[in-house]
């Protein structure tokens, strides 16, 4: 079992991806977002974004869009914030009406394309479904999602009953993503 000495610095280090309850994925592939509006008469798209910080899904390329059961990839030319949204341009799309064909449609980028994490630091993504135990070897559930409090991330465990268990020293004890556990010092009564 590995030891998260490094939760420390958690606070300190970027997350780059957050994954929300709605975020979904396969063995290749992360949401990231979704193109949402359009923006402008020149085909440019408003997207909203899965990443933390927000304007990151600008920085992973290409985009990856299901269409009709079928992979397409997805070019950006440029992307920025606007305001309180972001917005992109696609390529090869030059007016509203071709931009008018993507509203709604989920953004995916490779797993590959995410950075390197230090040891003992983990995605979202990766925790998700893994089972969660307490010291005394209870089976609390499995994680099904995270959410960022601001001081801190909470693990939102599913099993009997709902846990919401601080991603943080000391209710966290260790992550095995080879045994596919967490231990956390938590009541199963809490």
């Amino acid at each position: 079992m590995q030891s998260l000495k490094s939760q420390r610095s958690q606070q300190k280090r970027k997350r780059l991806l957050s994954n929300s309850a709605s975020s979904i994925s396969n063995n290749k592939r992360l949401l990231v977002g979704k193109i949402n509006g359009l923006f402008g008469i020149q085909g440019w798209v408003k997207v909203f974004s899965h990443t933390n910080p927000r304007k990151n899904i600008l920085s992973y390329q290409p985009w990856h869009i299901e269409v009709n059961g079928q992979w397409q990839t997805l070019d950006i030319i440029k992307g920025r914030e606007q305001g309180k949204t972001l917005v992109a341009q696609i390529k090869d799309v030059h007016d509203m009406d071709q931009a008018r064909t993507f509203i709604g449609i989920d953004i995916y980028i490779n797993k590959s394309q995410l950075p390197k994490l230090n040891k003992g630091e983990y995605y979202w993504e990766d925790l998700i479904g893994l089972n969660v135990i307490n010291q005394e070897k209870i089976v609390l559930g499995k994680v099904s999602g995270l959410v960022d409090t601001g001081s801190n991330s909470v693990l939102v465990v599913n099993g009997r009953k709902e846990h919401w268990v601080p991603y943080i020293e000391p209710f966290l004890i260790s992550v095995d993503i080879d045994k596919q556990q967490i231990v956390v010092d938590w009541d199963d009564n809490f």
